[in-house]
């Protein structure tokens, strides 16, 4: 029978380090604490960080057996969590793979947090791991399992399917996870037909820089501050000229604080009524670290493993980089802000390729997979209101008519 929300605590850990090796994972049911299912395996010899990757990959893989949608996955290593959550660089090659696999098994669920646990409240996880390395070591049987109460600690409060708590607890998960912007969860918007009130919206008009040397070259251009090229100074006339046609009155643009951006800004206010350009750092681009201005067919020689874990997951940053996670929890921050700001109001927001596509995503609800499918050109425009009922219409995407003539 297919569950809702499930609990996975994972470990392992090896005698020596590299040494016999093993891991241990629980699935338990979030309210009552109830075991569903228990995962247990020597691995032989490995490392600890090895042995906690399987563990959390065998948690996860018995959590989607299980049919369950959202994973609170808990840990008492700090190590796997932070290189999950996309805040740690995943330095060792060894393990590039195994985070590429649990990324991807990530994938599979609606939602999934990750949290660091004291040693002591993973003490049934812990003990299936201990009871691996013991076979590991030759001490027992192979594939050894522990039957510890079926409770082990009171359980914690989590929101199950019909808790009045759910709809926080899905919003505080996808934060936490995707870094989503509030009011852009299924669980969490009003679902709804009736047309609205355009005038009681904030109309966010998103803006992509014009062209750089590196988009035509097609580089990870991130922080670096390159400038605009003269045919991108020409798109940012001509989006100014469309910009002003869709909205007549515009309360504020803001941008990232790249030049690449203000510029753009900057030719649009000049004929919006000549607003200030208002630099905001949540806009700026994801920081692509060690693959600035690089190819993306430099970055596969290069960085191989890297780089499909990258691919794999919003969560794993380039090394020396930021994760697309990191990204879209600040410019839900940055949306979230305009919405506050300017009710009923025009924003044009002028940014990267990345940060549009996050606050795309986020305001149609679409999976990991949408960054991918989706293209947007530079100077593009696209348009979306936020209500004050946390309701999202997207009403252009990519629109490149003004450029045509260029």
């Amino acid at each position: 029978m297919a569950v809702g929300a499930v609990v996975v605590e994972a470990d392992g850990g090896s005698r020596g380090n590299p040494g016999p090796a093993g891991y241990g994972a629980v699935v338990r049911d979030p309210e009552t604490g109830e075991v569903l299912a228990e995962r247990s395996e020597s691995i032989g010899t490995a490392t600890n960080n090895v042995a906690e990757y399987r563990g959390l990959i065998a948690g996860l893989e018995a959590a989607a057996e299980l049919g369950a949608s959202e994973v609170e996955a808990r840990m008492d290593s700090k190590l796997v969590v932070e290189q999950m959550c996309g805040r740690w660089q995943i330095k060792h090659p060894g393990l590039r793979p195994l985070a590429a696999q649990a990324a991807g098994l990530v994938g599979r669920f609606a939602s999934v947090r990750f949290s660091w646990v004291p040693r002591e409240r993973n003490k049934h996880a812990d003990a299936l791991a201990n009871a691996a390395m013991d076979v590991a070591a030759g001490k027992a049987p192979s594939r050894a399992t522990v039957a510890p109460p079926r409770i082990v600690e009171p359980p914690r409060e989590v929101a199950g399917p019909d808790s009045a708590a759910r709809a926080a607890a899905r919003e505080a998960a996808a934060r936490a996870a995707t870094g989503r912007a509030t009011g852009t969860d299924p669980a969490t918007t009003p679902a709804s037909w009736e047309p609205r009130p355009t005038e009681t919206a904030t109309r966010l008009i998103l803006v992509r820089h014009g062209e750089t040397e590196r988009t035509v070259q097609k580089r990870y251009s991130g922080r670096g501050d390159v400038p605009l090229t003269d045919r991108g100074r020409a798109q940012a006339r001509a989006t100014a000229a469309r910009v002003a046609a869709l909205a007549p009155s515009v309360a504020a643009v803001v941008s990232s604080p790249l030049s690449r951006c203000t510029a753009t800004a900057e030719a649009i206010a000049a004929v919006v009524g000549n607003p200030p350009v208002r630099p905001d750092d949540d806009l700026i681009e994801c920081d692509f670290g060690a693959w600035e201005g690089c190819t993306f067919a430099e970055v596969r020689e290069g960085w191989p493993g890297e780089l499909d874990a990258w691919l794999a997951s919003t969560r794993v940053a380039p090394p020396e980089g930021e994760s697309f996670a990191a990204v879209a929890e600040r410019t839900g921050r940055a949306v979230d802000r305009l919405r506050a700001a300017y009710p009923g109001e025009t924003v044009v927001l002028v940014s990267h390729v990345s940060p549009i596509k996050l606050v795309l995503r986020d305001a149609l609800a679409a999976g990991d997979a949408f960054l991918h499918r989706l293209y947007l050109d530079t100077a593009s425009i696209s348009l979306l209101d936020l209500y004050p009922d946390g309701g999202v219409a997207v009403r252009v995407v990519n629109d490149t008519a003004h450029l045509a003539a260029l």
